[in-house]
């Protein structure tokens, strides 16, 4: 049997309460950070359970990694010789990336090609 909705509630209302109490400095050992592994555990499993998460679409990967990045699409399309109008197609998934654009890409974004490909 998995984590129940209320196991799952009570875990995500304990993480919040134990967060502040955990750093990088706590050792692994520590009963709150123990405890908080194991709250998240409970949720991860709940959440895959119940909330399975597709394969990112390339729209997406090329978003998020634009915002990790801190890059805009001009840019982008700079570092990857496209125009920006064709990046924007590429970001509101109007167009794929050919596979020489889509490995430029993944160079720059640091994107693994498999995800790219979605496997």
């Amino acid at each position: 049997m998995g984590v129940t909705k209320e196991q799952y509630e009570f875990a995500l209302q304990r993480i919040e309460e134990l967060l502040p109490l955990v750093d990088d400095t706590t050792p692994a050992s520590d009963r709150n950070a123990v405890e908080l592994t194991i709250m998240s555990d409970a949720v991860i499993a709940y959440e895959n359970e119940n909330y399975p998460m597709g394969k990112p679409t390339v729209a997406q990967l090329i978003e998020l990694s634009l915002e990790e990045m801190q890059m805009t699409q001009k840019q982008l399309a700079q570092q990857v010789g496209v125009s920006p109008s064709r990046i924007s197609d590429y970001v509101s998934g109007r167009a794929e990336p050919t596979l020489k654009v889509a490995r430029r890409l993944c160079q720059t974004l640091n994107i693994s090609p498999s995800m790219m490909m979605g496997i």
